[in-house]
């Protein structure tokens, strides 16, 4: 099991939860970061040292402060990727949505995602343990999510308009909404033969059901 953990989380319950994990995997060593520049600062410094962690444990968001150059988990993954590239990273986050989680592998690197739940605390053990195996913790079901999302190619001007229709946009002012986000919108007939045709793809039966799925998918 991993030696040297780094923990970045601001929540004290969720660092408990995390504390008894690593705890009942014999962690030798477990320090806590609460805002993305310390934990960036002990990441630098263990490493200068000769100790470098050998995973990191964030969250993605954290509390607002205007001193701090790292705002968010995402900022700290990055400049944590470019100190130390060999780090292993697994994110612990209440962020639900597919294509975002995606994201963070494809482009983040990152080597694990554990969602903040119920029963989260034994998924977080799982996680450790393939990571420290030298897999990747992917969410159960997520590869299934994002190849349905990839089924069908959706263009700026798609989301757009499905995105005007979660916000109550008629298709009859659809044209204008779509130039007032610097869009050319097609005729009223083409985008309806294109939402015909997006929601025959998924098999929907309505709009509502394609702003719910592009929503939880976290296109729009």
């Amino acid at each position: 099991m991993f030696n040297k953990v780094l923990v970045a989380e601001d929540h004290q319950t969720t660092g408990k939860s995390i504390k008894r994990v690593v705890e009942e995997l014999s962690v030798n060593v477990c320090d806590y970061a609460y805002h993305c520049d310390d934990a960036m600062t002990r990441i630098r410094n263990e490493k200068t040292a000769g100790h470098p962690y050998e995973l990191l444990i964030t969250d993605l968001s954290f509390a607002p402060a205007p001193t701090h150059v790292l705002k968010n988990g995402v900022a700290l993954i990055t400049a944590a990727r470019q100190a130390q590239p060999n780090l292993k990273i697994l994110v612990f986050s209440v962020e639900n949505k597919p294509v975002v989680i995606q994201k963070l592998f494809d482009e983040s690197k990152i080597d694990g995602y554990v969602s903040k739940g119920l029963e989260d605390e034994l998924e977080l053990k799982s996680a450790m343990e393939t990571i420290f195996a030298g897999r990747k913790h992917v969410p159960a079901g997520l590869w299934q999510t994002v190849k349905k999302a990839r089924t069908f190619n959706f263009t700026e001007t798609d989301l757009a308009v499905i995105d005007g229709i979660f916000k109550g946009i008629q298709q009859k002012e659809m044209p204008e909404y779509l130039l007032q986000k610097g869009l050319t919108p097609p005729s009223l007939s083409s985008i309806e033969k294109r939402l015909a045709l997006i929601k025959d793809t998924y098999h929907f039966s309505n709009n509502t059901q394609l702003v719910v799925f592009c929503r939880e998918a976290g296109f729009i």
